[in-house]
């Protein structure tokens, strides 16, 4: 990747929300992830999140009902494996957040983090969100990184985005109980209107804003999505003590 193409990747982060890096990731790499995906998840190599524990629309009611141990989340994915550790402080990521926070990025344990899998039964519905509703840290301000160890579609799951939606100010009524954006109020569904959900390519990358609305639809194909999260923030952007943010000990990339 150019100096010049991260430039034009980060002026597009800053102004959108959220950029697409295609192929950023060799197909040998990511076929050898993916295969490491499929044998934790056959696994169930701990530690793990269930569908279940969180309750989503679409998701199992207990881990006791049918589909009731559907893995969401493959957790703690830097410690999983060198192959996820080396690829999470890679030198193309660590220079792409150089450049965008303009200091030396930190590696959050406590947040994403992990290797999202979306099951095609008992897969749930992700609703619209900001990432930093539950972050703590001095400033709202990390970038997660999106890769797609497959190929991401809205049949299969795939992100949306609502451009621009980092840099706007909402009022706390337009968000429920749980801080999920109302889609049922008429500003919001204007707004929802707007979003987009890029088709992405095994090995392409998502950089997104803490605060970009996003969503993500049921996996309605016949195979497991896989997609590796990790989130960044510059070194002086320190998380709050005594915060979920701050559990875990940082990376320096």
């Amino acid at each position: 990747m150019s100096a010049q193409s991260k430039i034009e990747q980060v002026r597009e982060l800053r102004e959108r929300g959220f950029v697409v890096v295609k192929g950023l990731v060799p197909s040998e790499r990511c076929e050898a992830i993916k295969e490491l995906a499929v044998r934790q998840l056959n696994e169930a190599a701990q530690p793990l999140e269930y569908e279940a524990d969180l309750r989503y629309p679409g998701a199992p009611e207990s881990k006791h009902a049918p589909g009731g141990h559907t893995v969401r989340r493959l957790l703690d994915a830097y410690a999983r494996d060198p192959l996820l550790r080396e690829w999470a402080t890679a030198p193309e990521i660590k220079g792409w957040m150089e450049l965008y926070f303009g200091e030396s990025p930190r590696l959050s344990r406590a947040h994403h983090n992990c290797m999202m899998t979306k099951h095609p039964a008992y897969g749930s519905l992700t609703g619209w969100h900001r990432d930093a509703r539950y972050w703590s840290f001095e400033r709202d301000d990390l970038v997660s990184t999106w890769l797609a160890v497959g190929t991401e579609t809205v049949r299969n799951g795939g992100l949306w985005f609502v451009p621009g939606s980092h840099a706007m100010t909402f009022t706390s009524e337009r968000f429920d109980a749980q801080k999920f954006f109302r889609a049922d109020l008429p500003e919001n569904e204007a707004l929802l209107r707007t979003a987009v959900s890029p088709e992405l390519a095994p090995g392409d990358i998502v950089f997104f804003h803490c605060n970009t609305l996003h969503s993500a639809g049921q996996n309605l194909s016949d195979e497991v999505k896989f997609s590796l999260v990790f989130t960044y923030h510059g070194a002086s952007n320190v998380p709050l003590p005594g915060t979920r943010s701050a559990s875990k000990p940082e990376v320096a990339v």
